[in-house]
């Protein structure tokens, strides 16, 4: 049976994308090797690394600007300590909208001073919040841009001098923005751009070397972008398909027509989950709906038991919400293809008739 695969993170990665990796795990550039065991020095290698980093900051529309993109490795998590080593010297502004900002600022404040300039926490982060203010007199404004766990996606970046930088682990690539408005940009790849084991840096040079504070090696930029993300043994599979679905994302007519693709999956869904009266929307304010991760409860709990076995019978896999918001969550990432999108409203609408 087909499944249709809308898990949160690790996530659905293009079928061409599999394949070739497969492929590449068994020989990878007719050399008769593996990918996962040639060196990561080797010309073939190095290769991949370097058109990686290119085709990233191609479909940012970076090149050329100012940035470098690096893979590395320890997650998104890494980054919220990563960050804040290299950029605060006195103090930063954070919004905090979910658990992965909670998590932000708690590292940052390990280095310096920390600005919360808005926060959803007391309504368990169920809206974006709006009309705050970013000081002028910080080091830099940290947002993430989806939060997966509740639904909530910011649909708009405030006007700023400041130095912008932003978590997109799990919308990058998925729609255009003005990508030049950030100054940091980092995301794990486990979403909509690869396995897990590495993560996406891209950061504006001019905005590095401005802290006192000495940086440990592993942990400073320059230092990675000096090295060209090889400073140790970079996860190579990880960084190969990574690239792979860049490629792939390329040969779909990047952002700008993933996209449109993107918005026709969140728009059927979310008007299902408005449609159908046996459902009900997570998010408190329909602007600050995620396109990438929508949550949503039963409004009769006795019906959950219906609901999964006609999701699974239907091949459905992946949508139980997270645990501090339960009910359900249907991650649409790129790689999703619109008829799962369209299975998964079948079950609603399914569940509906025999209600």
């Amino acid at each position: 049976m087909k499944k249709h695969n809308f898990s949160a993170g690790p996530s659905i990665l293009p079928q061409s994308v599999l394949e070739k990796a497969s492929e590449a795990v068994l020989n990878f550039n007719d050399l008769d090797l593996s990918i996962l065991e040639i060196s990561h020095r080797s010309k073939d290698f190095v290769e991949v690394m370097e058109n990686a980093r290119d085709l990233a900051l191609k479909h940012l529309g970076l090149q050329n600007k100012g940035y470098q993109a690096l893979f590395l490795q320890g997650g998104a998590s890494m980054q919220f300590l990563m960050t804040a080593y290299n950029l605060l010297e006195q103090k930063a502004a954070y919004l905090n909208t979910g658990v992965w900002s909670d998590k932000a600022i708690k590292e940052a404040k390990l280095i310096g001073d920390v600005v919360e300039v808005a926060t959803s926490k007391s309504d368990n982060f169920n809206f974006i919040p709006k009309n705050y203010a970013v000081p002028s007199d910080v080091d830099y404004f940290h947002c993430t841009s989806n939060n997966t766990i509740y639904g909530t996606q910011m649909h708009k970046f405030p006007n700023t001098d400041v130095p912008i930088v932003c978590d997109m682990s799990s919308d990058i690539f998925s729609r255009e923005l003005d990508f030049s408005r950030f100054s940091l940009i980092y995301a794990g790849a486990q979403k909509n751009m690869g396995p897990a084991g590495t993560t996406l840096v891209v950061v504006k040079e001019d905005i590095l070397g401005k802290v006192s504070r000495a940086i440990p090696s592993m942990l400073n930029y320059q230092v990675q972008i000096d090295k060209e993300s090889m400073f140790n043994t970079p996860p190579v599979f990880s960084v190969y398909v990574s690239f792979l679905t860049l490629q792939w994302l390329e040969q779909e007519g990047g952002i700008s027509s993933i996209e449109k693709v993107n918005n026709q999956k969140a728009d059927m869904l979310y008007k299902e989950i408005d449609r159908n009266p046996l459902f009900k929307g997570y998010v408190a304010n329909v602007e600050d709906r995620s396109k990438m991760n929508a949550t949503f409860n039963l409004v009769n709990d006795q019906l959950k038991e219906t609901f999964d076995s006609h999701a699974k019978a239907a091949g459905v896999s992946g949508i139980n919400g997270h645990r501090s918001v339960g009910g359900y969550r249907a991650s649409l990432y790129n790689a999703l293809p619109l008829e799962s999108v369209k299975v998964l409203v079948e079950v609603m609408q399914e569940v509906e008739r025999g209600a």
